[in-house]
């Protein structure tokens, strides 16, 4: 049997182990200077438990990258596998671990390998929650939400996402206008020309433009006076619809 033959087995058949021994094992993950061996038989054991402490214990994989990248990779390709088979158990330690994590993707990835598709949204709208507008200094994981719900558009998703285009962070400005177009809802103009005309970023602007005019989303007539002296270089108001020059 190879080390990971044990995604075969069933939950139910899953071994038990003691606190201490958890622990322990999750000692050897989280640390960056265990020995390949020694860490790797550790996520193998962990998660052969597929419980709620295991998960929790995986999820420290992902605070670290090792080289060579391809055994970080599988190492937390690995770690995914062994949260995945927790199933719903998984579910709050991920919630608990994005709270504070520096980058999302790991721990989405796991997410989405239990939630069904149509309960994903929930989920990360859940975790969009955990953020408003102000200032914090790494952004990544913003980015990475507004990218995830970018691709999953409704009327819940535009309303939560919107905000976000008057975020202190230009990157997540950028990222949430993008997001709002994906959703493909008028009712954003009149939030999107108030960011058009305040915004001092010329990417932003342009983002705002050029997605108006590919939209041909009518401006009403009481904003259209601040759309025209807002447009960037290369965008004109022809009636009431932005279009490139």
């Amino acid at each position: 049997m190879g080390l990971f033959d044990f995604f075969a087995k069933k939950k139910d058949a899953a071994p038990s182990a003691k606190p201490k021994e958890v622990a322990r094992l999750e000692r050897l993950v989280s640390n960056k200077l265990s020995q390949d061996y020694d860490r790797q038989e550790a996520i193998a054991e962990l998660c052969k438990l597929g419980t709620a402490e295991s998960a929790a214990a995986l999820l420290k994989r992902f605070d670290w990258s090792l080289d060579p990248s391809i055994t970080d990779q599988d190492e937390k390709e690995n770690c995914v596998r062994g949260i995945v088979a927790a199933g719903e158990d998984a579910l709050e330690p991920i919630r608990e671990y994005c709270r504070k994590a520096g980058s999302l993707t790991w721990p989405l990835r796991a997410m989405k390998g239990i939630v069904p598709a149509e309960g994903q949204v929930d989920e990360l709208l859940g975790l969009l929650d955990l953020f408003d507008t102000e200032y914090v200094r790494n952004v990544e994981p913003k980015l990475q939400l507004l990218k995830e719900l970018a691709e999953r558009p409704g009327e819940e998703v535009r309303v939560a996402v919107e905000p976000f285009i008057n975020d202190m962070s230009e990157p997540v400005r950028f990222e949430a206008v993008t997001a709002v177009f994906a959703m493909n809802d008028a009712e954003s103009v009149a939030a999107l020309v108030e960011q058009l005309s305040a915004d001092e970023s010329l990417r932003v602007k342009n983002r705002v433009a050029q997605g108006l005019a590919d939209k041909g989303w009518q401006v009403p007539d009481e904003l259209q006076s601040s759309v025209v002296g807002a447009l960037p270089p290369g965008f004109r108001l022809d009636g009431s619809v932005v279009k490139a020059r």
